[in-house]
């Protein structure tokens, strides 16, 4: 365990002991940076040796919230989904991002639902999270604007693949260009027994500027269609003839590793292995 409770017994709102998930470490050298999502919040820890850890601190004004809360901007409003029920009007957060270049931190978050779009924060690696502010070209890019038919969720979906939620931002800069590798999801299909058709999307800078405009990849998802590949582990159901209906739950959240100007790209193309795919750039 890396992050001990600071009393005992431990306390969820301090310590996240009952979600603590898809956690992302970028470091400039000298210090890491981990991010990682408690309860669609974004909280970030900072290491020297990646064994102890900071307390955490969470990213401004991240987490689900009412407007009876507080208001939202247009991109971080939750619309309507055919298939699910709202708990919520705002989104800023789940599975996030992180990403150092220098002595600038950028952390990717996801915004709103129905569409979802990807969103970011920066400020000084070193600086307090309190001290990050929102990218200036807000949001990044935005999932399909759609759930699409209604009656369909086979690969003729995939142009919606990422309507309901945008998250997981994997980024690596590549020549003078940044690429984001993200996880897109359509949403339940009628009596789907929770979220469905997920799909690994990809993403670039139009500039050489991390934090200015983006373009989606017109060939979206790429890697597999939605609901072709089976996932092994469906909410606790082994029984492979609910696979297809789910579709690779997972495959989005993607990992880039650049070694010697080779990029490795790792995930899952059938929900039951770990794949290990090199990209080959034209």
């Amino acid at each position: 365990c890396l992050f001990e409770c600071a009393d005992c017994p431990c306390d969820s709102a301090r310590d996240h002991v009952d979600q603590q998930q898809y956690p992302r470490v970028a470091s400039n050298g000298e210090t890491m940076v981990l991010a990682y999502e408690y309860r669609a919040r974004v909280m970030l820890r900072r290491s020297v040796d990646g064994l102890r850890w900071s307390a955490p601190e969470q990213v401004p004004r991240t987490g689900l919230w009412t407007l009876a809360m507080r208001d939202c901007e247009p991109a971080e409003r939750i619309g309507d989904h055919p298939f699910t029920t709202r708990n919520a009007d705002c989104l800023v957060g789940g599975p996030p991002g992180i990403y150092i270049e220098g002595d600038r931190l950028y952390v990717f978050v996801g915004l709103g639902r129905n569409p979802g779009s990807m969103g970011c924060y920066s400020g000084d690696v070193n600086a307090p999270a309190k001290e990050l502010t929102k990218c200036e070209n807000n949001p990044l890019f935005t999932g399909a604007a759609e759930y699409g038919p209604l009656d369909e969720q086979g690969p003729p979906t995939n142009p919606y693949f990422d309507f309901r939620i945008i998250s997981s931002a994997e980024v690596q800069r590549i020549g003078d260009r940044y690429y984001m590798l993200y996880e897109g999801l359509r949403g339940p299909g009628p009596d789907d027994p929770g979220d469905t058709q997920f799909g690994l999307g990809l993403a670039r800078s139009r500039t050489d500027q991390i934090d200015g405009p983006w373009e989606k990849y017109p060939g979206n998802p790429i890697l597999t269609d939605l609901l072709q590949q089976p996932n092994s582990n469906v909410y606790g159901n082994p029984d492979p003839a609910n696979f297809t209906t789910m579709g690779n739950i997972g495959l989005g959240h993607a990992d880039l590793v650049v070694i010697d100007g080779q990029t490795i790209l790792y995930t899952s193309l059938d929900g039951v292995t770990r794949d290990r795919l090199a990209l080959i750039w034209q």
